[in-house]
């Protein structure tokens, strides 16, 4: 049973926790982590959640979770990088903050310019990778095969990628 700590909504912990799908209070907010992982050619590296998953199954997606009990967001990117992708990634840059609802979002623009050939994917969550230009990821985001986030979450990501 996976505990996550309970936010205010200036991202600090409450000391408050609840088990991992249980419905947060108004004022309470679960803390997220989403990596955006672009090689040097400028495309992203996109996965295919698994069709097991009770959340947006079969759907493309960028590499990312919840934060777990005792994690900062930051843990919780590496962690989710190792257990969904089998890769290790380095953070240098502070996140942006997307908040919606009870839920708040940091999201890392991370280089990564590995190979992802001997990935070794987490089946349970993850059923393949692959890269892609930004004008295949909009097109993939308007035919509904990319998880549709709010026009906030893509209006704060185009400060840094032209989605």
């Amino acid at each position: 049973m996976e505990r996550c700590d309970i936010y205010d909504k200036h991202c600090n912990r409450t000391g408050k926790s609840i088990v991992r799908g249980e419905k947060l209070k108004e004022g309470e907010y679960r803390l997220f982590a989403h990596m955006w992982l672009i090689n040097s050619e400028g495309e992203i590296l996109i996965q295919k959640r698994s069709e097991q998953v009770n959340f947006a199954p079969g759907l493309w997606a960028v590499t990312g979770g919840g934060a777990i009990q005792g994690e900062d967001s930051i843990d919780a990117a590496y962690r989710e990088a190792k257990e969904e992708l089998g890769i290790d990634i380095d953070i240098i840059n502070k996140p942006m903050r997307y908040i919606k609802e009870n839920t708040i979002i940091d999201i890392y623009i991370v280089q990564y310019d590995k190979n992802i050939d001997n990935k070794k994917l987490q089946k349970e969550e993850v059923s393949d990778v692959k890269w892609v230009t930004v004008d295949e990821l909009k097109q993939m985001i308007q035919e509904g095969e990319f998880f549709k986030s709010s026009d906030g979450y893509y209006e704060l990501l185009s400060k840094h990628i032209s989605i």
